[in-house]
């Protein structure tokens, strides 16, 4: 197989554009220009901050493509799918990549918590790629305004990961080390059932609340057992473990489509895969990222795809924390018995 190790480069530095225009725009914009409605797609809701970075992205990505066509597969541009360089057919295309632009969207342009570009690179199959199939992935965090500091961190299968903090004061970078806990319980650390918005977020916290409960025991008068962080990205979510922040995250907002229903309310918005396009980083590092079901997560490499998914910091964590997740979801008829 090719290597595609000669697109990385030009994607760090196709990253380095999009964060510094976007941290541009929010400096020079206020948060109600950015938060208008743009679009709504199928996939999610276009804000004005996401078309910061498209010209960019289409610009970045036209170069990288100048030594052979690439297809391109991202929110904003025509169909989610774009050859480059224009004229090139996608059978002419050796490498597929899916890329989330503004992965944070909500929480960046209300200058609440950093953002991220992720982007995974895969032999192209066409339709038949899948995120399994991601041989390089990078992802750059995209700061707040008033943080001067953001971290950048890219893998390729089976070589490992590597990261580099930046300063946009100083415009320098430096090489960090990014360790995973190796922790093998959730006491006193953050595990989180995701429940960013409303319709079901009543059962995701009973959930949440029975696993800690199977795990730690009856919560002590005036002490908390564990904690959680609602993160609404991703890639920051799986930065935090990464990181050492976090020890066990679930997204299986897919899994409550039935409750929806129930309810009489729409379907759920649900991480997608250009979500998880870079969680090959993740893996490079040893954090166990699976199907709820414990099956190894993989999903089309596509745009519309709901997309449920379980972190855990280590393999030992995760022995512990999985039974106790599969029995939860069980006892709500949730457990799903092939991975989504």
């Amino acid at each position: 197989m090719a290597d595609a190790r000669y697109l990385l480069e030009p994607i760090l530095a196709l990253h380095d554009r999009i964060r510094d225009a976007v941290v541009d725009a929010c400096e020079s914009q206020t948060s109600v220009a950015l938060a208008a409605v743009d679009a709504e797609e199928a996939s999610d809701t276009i804000y004005r901050i996401d078309r910061v970075s498209e010209e960019i992205l289409i610009a970045g990505l036209r170069e990288a493509s100048r030594s052979e066509p690439l297809c391109l597969v991202a929110e904003g541009i025509g169909g989610g799918v774009q050859v480059l360089p224009e004229g090139a057919s996608e059978a002419d295309c050796q490498w597929r990549v899916l890329v989330d632009p503004i992965d944070g969207t909500r929480g960046i342009m209300y200058q609440k918590r950093s953002a991220w570009i992720l982007t995974g690179v895969a032999p192209n199959r066409g339709s038949a790629t899948r995120l399994r199939d991601i041989v390089l992935a990078v992802q750059t965090e995209i700061p707040l305004v008033k943080q001067h500091l953001s971290d950048q961190l890219w893998a390729t299968r089976g070589g490992g990961s590597q990261a580099r903090r930046h300063n946009r004061i100083s415009r320098t970078s430096e090489p960090i080390a990014l360790h995973p806990s190796r922790a093998d319980t959730i006491a006193h650390g953050f595990a989180t059932v995701a429940r960013f918005f409303p319709g079901v977020r009543d059962v995701l916290a009973s959930i949440d609340d029975e696993i800690a409960t199977e795990l730690l025991g009856a919560p002590a008068p005036g002490k908390a057992a564990c904690f959680e962080d609602q993160y609404l990205s991703t890639g920051g979510q799986l930065y935090e473990l990464m990181a050492g922040h976090d020890r066990f995250i679930a997204d299986v907002r897919p899994l409550t489509r039935s409750l929806h229903v129930a309810r009489g309310l729409p379907a759920p918005l649900c991480c997608h895969p250009y979500d998880l396009c870079a969680m090959l980083i993740a893996e490079e590092l040893g954090v166990a990222i699976a199907a709820p079901n414990g099956d190894p997560l993989d999903a089309p490499f596509d745009l519309e795809s709901d997309v449920s998914w379980v972190g855990y910091a280590n393999a030992q964590l995760r022995a512990r924390v999985e039974p106790a997740l599969q029995n939860a979801l069980r006892r709500r008829g949730l457990m799903p018995s092939l991975p989504l």
